[in-house]
């Protein structure tokens, strides 16, 4: 995944009206459902400092399965 893909938006952030906010979102927001987990995956990536080609592996001895009895 190119890195280069999510730039942040730093004029997103100042003060304005709630119409050209709206105007905004409007045009600049991920349109697909796999678009915004893409940018949530990058976000998750720069936040807890893992490459994106090489994601860390879930600890499965913490989680544990039950059989639900009806």
């Amino acid at each position: 995944m190119d890195e280069q893909t999510f730039k942040l938006d730093r004029t997103a952030f100042h003060a304005g009206t709630h119409e050209e906010t709206e105007k905004y979102y409007a045009r600049n927001q991920p349109k697909t459902s796999v678009e915004r987990l893409m940018a949530a995956n990058y976000l998750n990536s720069n936040a807890f400092q893992f490459d994106l080609d090489n994601p860390p592996k879930m600890d499965r001895t913490v989680f544990s399965m039950r059989k639900h009895e009806l």
